[in-house]
């Protein structure tokens, strides 16, 4: 990996899974130093040999970031900015802006770190926990090709990255990816239940349906096929998968409709919390 050095601030669990993933792919502990304000948090990353301080005015002298993440949690946001751009402040260059932070757009760290500052907005999910999670990434027009490709690296070690060219897209990739995860979870939920409905005792039910949702993701990451292939592959005319079908793709009921009013939601959502 590049030697470039990363300023993470807030070492949340997601702040934490990227950090994990850095390491884990070779990110010299040398070229991080972590702000988090949590003291468990600063000793458990110290304990493995990454630099850990309380506030941005903390960070020593001599590291200068190349790349700076912030991770807060959004209503932590306007009291970390200013301490972040007073530490940046005199640096002989502003370092790319990564910023994790949902529903904040760029125009909040262009007005912290000024009109030409680097930013590239990241919205991750949380399947990054486990290295298998997919970012939105979205860069304005300050960011340099080597900056992109920086901010990439960074992503792609919990999972995929996918940029789209315009800010106001990552409302959609929120609803779709960014809340997706719960979607999928509720799913479980909700097959489980039908099988118990159906006289499954209920650990029996939930087991059934986290293995099946497990597999088929599996499945579907490993097969060249489309979901569409997939599902038809598995649906024999007239047998019981093309019964259920027929109830969950119904145009009116079924999840086509469901799924698009669900993300509606969430993206209009997110455009509230952006102001």
């Amino acid at each position: 990996m590049s030697q470039s050095n990363l300023l993470l601030v807030g070492c949340g669990k997601m702040g934490g899974a990227l950090l994990a993933g850095w390491l884990r792919d070779g990110w010299p502990k040398s070229a991080v130093c972590v702000v988090d304000s949590h003291p468990p948090t600063r000793e458990a990353w110290q304990a493995q040999g990454v630099a850990a301080v309380a506030e941005p005015a903390a960070v020593p002298a001599e590291f200068v970031p190349d790349a700076v993440l912030i991770a807060v949690k959004p209503q932590g946001l306007a009291a970390a900015l200013p301490a972040i751009a007073a530490r940046l402040a005199g640096l002989p260059r502003m370092p790319l802006i990564l910023s994790i932070v949902a529903g904040k757009p760029v125009s909040v760290f262009t007005a912290a770190f000024g009109e030409t500052a680097p930013v590239l907005r990241v919205m991750p999910n949380t399947p990054a926990a486990v290295g298998r999670g997919i970012s939105g990434l979205y860069a304005n027009p300050r960011v340099s090709a080597a900056q992109k490709s920086l901010g990439e690296t960074l992503l792609r070690a919990v999972g995929e990255t996918v940029w789209v060219a315009d800010e106001d897209a990552l409302h959609a990739v929120t609803a779709l990816s960014g809340s997706g995860p719960a979607y999928v979870f509720h799913l479980v939920e909700a097959m489980a239940r039908a099988g118990a409905a159906l006289g499954l005792d209920a650990e029996t039910a939930m087991r059934l349906a986290r293995a099946t949702v497990f597999g088929s993701g599996e499945l579907l990451r490993q097969s060249p096929e489309t979901a569409e292939t997939l599902r038809v592959n598995v649906t024999s005319p007239g047998g019981t998968t093309a019964a259920a079908l027929a109830v969950l793709m119904d145009e009116r009921t079924g999840f086509p409709p469901l799924l698009e009013a669900a993300l509606k939601a969430a993206s209009d959502r997110s455009r509230e919390l952006a102001g």
